[in-house]
């Protein structure tokens, strides 16, 4: 039987006495992490290909796999370069070096940026043709809308835009990572003699991409549009009188957009992120999108300023950002085309409007959202809020934003006199702005605002509401998957846990104990913690299924996560597998354990769900012969999560709810249309046949049962 000795596992077969090891460290049982999530945006963009998705909800999800991308060359694509200039050499865990990766990364990007305008232009747009929505290039302007479309350049972005002449006295400017742009090619002299031959034109964010044409100078009955950039480059010779024009092209830099602030040496962690963020717009460049009928003249020059080579250029057909195609679902008001609206239900427990804390003293609630209502969330702070019995409310805040109900809840709390606690973290990718502004805000309404702790993001999403009632003290409790965000609630599936368990509730404000103050490890009862406990509850777990199923015992794991990454939880995985465990895996996005290997990994099922909402929920399911144990968390199998942030992982006990939660995870293991099941070759097919539902089109169907 299996038994590990530094990453080797011995296999003995009951037909021979031989004895085989296998090495866990082989890098033939990995995948590379960069082309998995390469290969996670290609499963996205087959999405705008799929016919029974529709129209207009095809394009947003053009739209998503053109803004993954653009946060991939920032943060991942940057990063290996950092690495490569530092002379890291070390390797993924398929023994890639970082040159290796990064070249694959460019082959396999190149590609995935063909399919998208290859989809646009020969699937998407002939598609919104059929339906009378049409993008008009200059050569299919009536008079009409010629001279309106030259009033509007005039009247609406002339006035806003500066062009910028390449001369001694204005050299090359520095490009605003990731706006639009334009490169002319000028001849002649102008006013002052100078004999130039390039300018660049920037355009603000404010001047909308997508302009639609009024409906009285349209010869249809239906829609039609101008991109910006074909305005642009129409009347683009008005702002330069008295030159020639031979080309008006548009471009895009990408440039390396991770903070990094070193937090030992600093003493206001807001103030460093604000001096940060003032240069995020101008880091290194790691990618040139160009036009593709662009000059190779011009193209070259575009690349020796911006200092990159031809591998960093990306030609394309079409606007050069493609995410900013999402505006289009909300100019066109055809319900017809896009997904059918639905309303959250709310748990049968608070229909009847009884107070949440109430009705938590007598069961927990589980919310699964968007498919239930994030309603009762905001409830539960808000009702704490104006609660005369409730004392204190300790909230985490990742992603929120200013604007939330929740905040808002917050702030009127800390006005009533309450004793209110926000941990914010500041450095949640690209939302640092917003968050620093949040902290602004809570602080003035006399929130007492703390970041956490140095080193370690805190991702948990926990509230704890401390109420004296009868002069006893109780507390309630919510955890989730998800951030306290409303809007996002309704797009991510994530879990939700309202509860008065006393041991959970304690757990929690241990946890809060540690975000704020100092001291020694707190022991929880039942929550599992990054970076202390979690890691090693999940080994522990997996090596109870290990000993059932060495023993001859059914076991099984399940987990749906984000992201498998985890060295050791991965090495771990392979052992459950060859000792009988069967493993099914919903990894959503990167995976780097390979499955189907023989002897190694062939009990381990790989699935990716891909669909109307993204699957964000983490679930840990463990069969504990027949004892189930079922827990939810924000935590991902990746480093960063189990050892670099404050994460938490909760229990699901109530039979129901717990039963629940482990049907639809089988439910979403089954072939059907948003089932793409992991080969071993990392290719990635859907198996299913006929005419299954979605799975998330199977759960909404529930909800009017």
């Amino acid at each position: 039987m299996p038994a590990e000795k530094n990453n080797i596992v011995e296999l003995k077969t009951e037909q021979s006495e031989m004895v085989e090891t296998v090495d866990l460290d082989n890098q033939d049982y990995y995948f590379e992490r960069e082309i998995s999530l390469l290969r996670f945006n290609w499963r996205v963009l087959q999405q705008a290909l799929d016919e029974t998705i529709p129209l207009l909800e095809r394009i947003r999800f053009a739209c998503i796999c053109s803004n993954n991308l653009d946060e991939f060359f920032e943060v991942r694509v940057a990063g290996l370069r950092h690495r490569i200039e530092r002379g890291d050499t070390k390797p993924s865990l398929n023994g890639e070096s970082p040159e290796q990766t990064l070249n694959n990364i460019r082959d396999f990007a190149h590609l995935l940026v063909q399919e998208q305008y290859r989809i646009l232009n020969e699937e998407l747009l002939p598609k919104l043709e059929q339906e009378n929505i049409h993008f008009r290039t200059s050569d299919n302007w009536t008079e009409e809308q010629r001279s309106w479309l030259k009033k509007y350049f005039k009247q609406q972005v002339t006035p806003v835009i500066t062009p910028i002449s390449l001369d001694l006295a204005h050299p090359f400017p520095r490009l605003v990572n990731k706006s639009l742009h334009f490169l002319v090619h000028l001849h002649g002299n102008d006013a002052f003699g100078r004999d130039l031959e390039y300018a660049i034109l920037h355009m603000p964010r404010s001047l909308p991409r997508i302009i639609e044409i009024p409906s009285e100078l349209s010869e249809i009955n239906g829609y039609e549009f101008v991109y910006l950039s074909n305005i642009v480059s129409e009347f683009a010779k008005d702002l330069f009188p008295g030159m020639e024009i031979s080309g008006c092209y548009q471009f895009r830099l990408t440039r390396d957009s991770d903070l990094w602030v070193n937090e030992q040496d600093i003493e206001d962690l807001a103030s460093a992120l604000k001096r940060e963020l003032q240069s995020r717009n101008f880091g290194a460049a790691v990618r040139l999108e160009v036009e593709k009928t662009c000059p190779n003249k011009l193209v070259n020059f575009l690349l020796q300023k911006c200092n990159l080579t031809s591998d960093e250029l990306y030609l394309v057909d079409g606007p050069v950002n493609l995410n900013r195609l999402m505006s289009l679902p909300d100019l066109v008001e055809r319900d017809d085309l896009k997904f059918i609206g639905f309303t959250p239900m709310m748990p049968k427990d608070l229909q009847l409007g009884r107070p949440i804390l109430e009705v938590l003293q007598e069961k927990d609630i589980l919310l699964h959202h968007p498919y239930e209502s994030f309603m009762p969330v905001i409830e539960f702070v808000k009702q704490a809020a104006y609660d005369p019995d409730v004392l204190a409310i300790k909230q985490t805040l990742y992603r929120t934003g200013s604007d939330s109900p929740i905040v808002e809840a917050l702030i009127d709390a800390a006005h009533a006199g309450k004793e209110v606690t926000a941990v914010i973290e500041l450095r949640a990718r690209f939302d640092e702005e917003d968050n620093i502004e949040l902290a602004q805000k809570l602080q003035e309404a006399g929130v007492l605002v703390v970041y956490g702790v140095v080193g370690y993001k805190t991702h948990a999403k926990m509230s704890l509401v401390v109420r004296r009632y009868k002069k006893k003290l109780t507390r309630f409790a919510h955890l989730g998957t998800g951030n306290y965000h409303e809007r996002n609630a309704r797009i991510y599936t994530d879990y939700s846990l309202l509860t008065a368990d006393k041991e959970i509730s304690e757990d929690v404000h241990k946890v809060f104990q540690q975000l704020t103050g100092m001291g020694k490890l707190y022991k929880l009862n039942k929550l599992w913690n990054a970076p202390f406990s979690l890691h090693k509850k999940l080994i522990q777990n997996i090596d109870n299924e290990i000993a059932l199923a060495k023993s001859g015992e059914a076991a099984e794991i399940i987990f749906k996560i984000n992201s498998l990454t985890d060295p050791a939880l991965i090495k771990k995985l392979f052992e459950a597998s060859i000792a009988g465990v069967q493993v099914k895996l919903l990894v959503r996005g990167i995976c780097c354990l390979k499955p189907d290997i023989p002897d190694v990994s062939d009990n381990i099922q790989v699935t990716s769900v891909i669909g109307r909402f993204l699957e964000h929920s983490r679930i840990y399911y463990f069969n504990n012969d027949g004892d189930s144990i079922l827990y939810a968390s924000s935590a991902d199998i990746m480093e960063r999560n189990l050892y670099r942030r404050v994460e938490v992982a909760f229990p699901i006990q109530e039979p129901a709810a717990k039963q629940k939660v482990v049907n639809d995870l089988r439910l979403m293991l089954e072939p059907h249309k948003q089932n793409w099941r992991l080969k071993n070759n990392g290719l990635y097919d859907i198996e299913a046949t006929g005419e299954e539902l979605k799975v998330q089109d199977r759960l909404l169907a529930e909800l009017s049962l």
